[in-house]
């Protein structure tokens, strides 16, 4: 099969070695994928040599500029050495060696300029505001790449866990795999009724994103063999068996399931399970799962079924000074050469814990407002202040439950860190209004912290 990009690639390497002209031609036409197994008696003509004669001269110079003693060049390429084996070992090289490594560099999204952009939506993979945290983005490109791969993205809401979740994705069809994404928010409650139910939703969705007709009849049989065997046949006995290549499929929003304990007690485990058959199946290897949701669950999971404990886990930090300043420029703002600026980006950063979306509330406010940045500052935790409506939203869930307005305001009077019960920390920790320091609660950021002082 044909290497994905390959004739990008090959463009890409003869500007980086600086091949022009004729040697240009000739090499991409000579490391052409189709032209691999042709004998030179037949690509010299395809390359419009003049002669076999010429064609090979012009060969032997193309050698030389890959030549072991060239800066960048193949190691085990020795342009004086006799013999026909010089294409093999150029051709391996360049797709061992360097196709991989290019495929990672140009996977992983770079992005340059800034436009228009509402921001309660969510930032796509190919938006340019989109600000990478190494070494978060590489790692997870390259993990998924591992067979059997698990994947585990957890951060409060708008912390760009989604955003993520499909810069994986994307890595992950760019190396060749079927990128799947399903949102458990998209489903309807009807589908979480029961297992059976759910299952076979999730089953067909999968279907459909891989082009494949569901055929969940030929392979479901809930009363002989229950639902989670039935989905597990399917998978592997139909969709697995399918495909030529692995699938990634991200799971977004996983929280969902979170409502419907029945459902996620069994759910969840089959994941777990799913990830580790590929340790015995080598047809599992070739699911590879990203999974994104706010906190961990908060039903009781055996320790050995449980997904939050296997595979890799990334944690979304909140943006340093770096990420500050380059979302600075992205708004027209040339703040890396102004210490003032970057005082006021360091405060910024302070007063909402490096929170992506409320830093990029302030810069909306900046520049499509007008706001002077003491203004900002001062009114930041104030009903008029840009922050008003997150912040009111914040405020009316509270409301919603007396045991976590009681506990948020148990966190805001203290200045050290409080003990609060599990549940009640697990879900002011999913609205990311708290940080846990072992066992103990305090304020994810002095925003929160001053606006619940005044306000509960």
């Amino acid at each position: 099969m044909k290497p994905k990009g390959w004739d990008q690639f090959l463009k890409e390497v003869a500007i980086d070695q600086n091949l022009k002209g004729r040697l240009r031609e000739i090499f991409l036409v000579r490391f052409a994928y189709e032209n691999w197994r042709k004998p030179d008696t037949e690509v010299w003509e395809l390359a419009e040599a003049a002669s076999h004669e010429t064609y090979k001269k012009q060969m032997t110079e193309l050698y030389s500029c890959f030549a072991n003693d060239q800066p960048n060049g193949c190691p085990e390429l020795d342009p004086r050495s006799k013999g026909p084996g010089k294409f093999q070992i150029l051709r391996e090289w360049l797709k061992d060696i360097k196709y991989p490594d290019w495929k990672q560099a140009s996977a992983i999204p770079t992005f340059s300029s800034l436009p228009m952009i509402d921001l309660q939506t969510r930032i796509k993979v190919d938006s340019p505001i989109y600000i990478q945290r190494p070494p978060v983005e590489v790692d997870s490109c390259q993990e998924i790449l591992k067979p059997g791969a698990l994947i585990r993205i957890k951060a409060p809401e708008k912390m760009g866990k989604t955003s993520l979740l499909n810069t994986i994705l994307v890595y992950a069809e760019a190396s060749d795999c079927h990128k799947v994404y399903l949102n458990l928010r998209g489903a309807e409650g009807a589908m979480f009724t029961t297992l059976d139910k759910f299952l076979r939703w999730f089953c067909a969705n999968i279907s459909r994103e891989l082009g494949i007709k569901p055929k969940l009849d030929d392979y479901w049989d809930e009363e002989l063999f229950g639902s989670l065997v039935s989905c597990k046949t399917y998978f592997q006995s139909y969709l697995l068996e399918q495909i030529d290549r692995p699938i990634a499929l991200g799971l977004d929003n996983l929280d969902r399931i979170f409502e419907y304990p029945d459902i996620a007690k069994d759910f969840l485990p089959m994941l777990r399970y799913w990830h580790e058959e590929a340790n015995n199946l080598e047809i599992w290897q070739n699911l590879r799962l990203v999974i994104a949701n706010s906190t961990e669950v908060y039903i009781k999971l055996d320790a050995n079924q449980s997904p939050f404990n296997v595979g890799r886990q990334v944690k979304l930090p909140g943006f340093k000074l770096e990420q500050v300043l380059t979302l600075a420029k992205y708004y027209g703002f040339s703040w890396s050469e102004d210490k003032k600026q970057q005082e006021f980006a360091k405060y910024l950063i302070e007063m909402v814990g490096g929170h992506p979306y409320l830093i990029r509330l302030a810069f909306d406010a900046l520049t499509y407002k007008n706001i002077p940045q003491n203004k900002l500052l001062e009114e930041a935790s104030t009903q008029g202040g840009i922050y008003g409506s997150h912040l009111r939203r914040h405020w009316n869930n509270l409301q919603s439950s007396s045991k976590l307005a009681e506990a948020m305001k148990q966190v805001v009077k203290t200045k050290i860190g409080v003990q609060l019960e599990p549940s009640v920390a697990y879900k002011l920790e999913s609205m990311g209004l708290i940080n846990l320091v072992g066992d103990e609660a305090q304020p994810s950021c002095k925003l929160y912290h001053s606006y619940f002082l005044d306000n509960l």
